[in-house]
Parts: C-alpha cells; sequence; structure tokens
C-alpha cells in the first residue's frame, strides 16, 4: 500500500514538472503528457480509495 501511494505521489510529481516545462518553453506537448499523466493518476488513485472504502465495509 505504501509503494502504490508512493507511485501516485511520483505520477503527480511527474505532471507538475511537465507542465512546468510547459511553461517554461511554450511547447503544448508537455502540456498534453501533463493531462494525460494527470487523468491516469487520478483514475487510479480513485480506484485505490474505493477499493479500501469497500474493504472498510466489507
Amino acid at each position: 500500500m505504501l509503494l502504490f501511494r508512493f507511485l501516485i505521489l511520483l505520477c503527480l510529481l511527474g505532471s507538475a514538472v511537465s507542465f512546468a516545462l510547459y511553461v517554461g518553453t511554450g511547447n503544448p506537448r508537455y502540456k498534453d503528457w501533463g493531462w494525460k499523466v494527470l487523468k491516469w493518476t487520478l483514475l487510479a488513485a480513485f480506484c485505490f480509495f474505493t477499493v479500501l472504502i469497500l474493504e472498510r465495509v466489507a
């Protein structure tokens, strides 16, 4: 579980770095990559917390 939290944090950090690169360079490729990473990270985090909630209920 700690590993999964670390991976989510690492992906969020990667997304933030990508957005920072977009701001610094103006290259839209970094913005697109940042949105993709952020989208999949939030989806994975939602699934992770759904499993945690379901474990508490059951």
